[in-house]
């Protein structure tokens, strides 16, 4: 069953989802606290995105309708220093029962948003930051990207292959791993928690925090003994064969991970290699198994080694692109991608049984919302904030 998709209509329209009926205030930036709201409103959360007057400041040119960070809530645009900006976005303060936001410390406190402010007027709000380094440290108030957090957490070391550098995996690990779901799941148990006590608190995710967490299976691996600092010589980091990649006739490849016994056996019998292939479990023989593996793997075509392969036990899958994942059967079957409003994006995950997700509105340009979202949260006279300059409308 495909996951619905919504048709997005209204500002503040009531939305499907477990999260129904929980408000949020956004206070955008880009990165992880976005993709963190983005989260929240696919699980049905109301939420409202307090966009800076002006075109959005992103790292690279984005078409608008793509910048799927922003879908499912609508923007409005106010002015945090003007007077009425600042007191129209403390007023949806009030009424919210979480708050997002992604600046550096202190920005948010200078500009009369900190947490003090908000929970003043709203002792049961659950305060989400989200930064890099955290809200304390000595880099707290440093610059920095996903590529450098990851690095001194250790997790950028140990990617990439023996004898070569390490290698970035794109923004997955530390923007989006480390830091918006780490950002998600404190909102989240805070919120539960406030249900109970009536008190709202702050919670600091911070991206360096959330990778080093991810890291734990391996950092018990490392503490006993069992993972090498040798970047690309442990079992999961491709020094073993049997956990690689592996290049076809057409210049494809496929991804083979075949750990347990019964699975490799499974592989070797496919590829009519049981008989020949090295012991797997003396590593002095595994650049043999490696020679063996790439020389049969490159026989075959992507698409013919999934034909015999993908669906057997011996853990072997096409590596996809972005461009060809929707179209896999089993992603199409269960509508992992969706196209929404012209543009083909992942559906809202997980998935629940008695109050499914669904897409909501297509991104919103900044402010394209003000006039509709700010009467939907109970704020009065929209049309004199805009007269005035504390917020701005199309």
């Amino acid at each position: 069953m495909t996951p619905p998709v919504g048709d997005g209509e209204g500002a503040s329209s009531a939305r499907p989802g477990p999260l129904a009926g929980v408000r949020v205030v956004e206070l955008a930036g880009i990165g992880p606290a976005p993709f963190a709201a983005m989260l929240l409103a696919d699980l049905g959360a109301d939420v409202i995105r307090v966009d800076r007057p002006g075109a959005p400041t992103l790292p690279f040119p984005l078409p608008p309708e793509a910048d799927l960070l922003r879908r499912g809530r609508p923007s409005v645009a106010l002015d945090l220093k003007h007077p009425d900006g600042l007191a129209t976005t403390l007023a949806l303060v009030e009424q919210a029962d979480v708050l997002v936001e992604g600046y550096r410390p202190g920005v948010a406190e200078r500009l009369g948003l900190g947490p003090s402010d908000c929970l003043a007027r709203n002792p049961g709000l659950v305060y989400g930051r989200m930064t890099g380094w955290g809200q304390d440290g000595p880099l707290a108030h440093a610059a920095g990207h996903d590529i450098g957090y990851v690095a001194v957490t250790g997790a950028l070391h140990a990617i990439g292959r023996a004898g070569a550098p390490p290698q970035v995996p794109v923004n997955l690990v530390g923007d989006f791993g480390g830091g918006a779901l780490y950002l998600v799941v404190g909102v989240l148990a805070a919120l539960l928690e406030a249900r109970t006590s009536g008190r709202g608190q702050v919670v600091d995710a911070a991206i360096v925090d959330g990778t080093a967490h991810l890291s734990s299976l391996l950092l018990g691996l490392v503490s006993a003994g069992l993972w090498s600092d040798r970047r690309g010589t442990n079992l999961l980091d491709t020094g073993a064969p049997f956990y690689d990649v592996y290049e076809t006739s057409d210049g494809g490849w496929v991804a083979v991970g075949p750990l347990e016994p019964a699975f490799y056996a499974e592989l070797l019998r496919l590829l009519d290699l049981t008989d020949t292939a090295p012991d797997r479990l003396d590593p002095s023989q595994w650049p043999a198994l490696r020679a063996l593996l790439a020389q049969t793997f490159r026989t075959r075509t992507r698409d013919e080694w999934t034909s015999l392969l993908e669906g057997t036990d011996a853990c072997v899958e096409p590596v996809l692109s972005y461009a060809e994942a929707p179209s896999h059967p089993h992603l199409a079957a269960r509508g992992t991608y969706v196209e929404h409003h012209g543009i083909v994006q992942a559906a809202p995950a997980p998935r629940f049984s008695r109050t499914p997700t669904a897409l909501g509105s297509p991104p919103s340009t900044p402010g394209a919302d003000t006039r509709s979202a700010l009467t939907a949260w109970g704020i009065d006279d929209v049309d004199a904030l805009i007269a005035s300059g504390a917020a701005s409308a199309p």
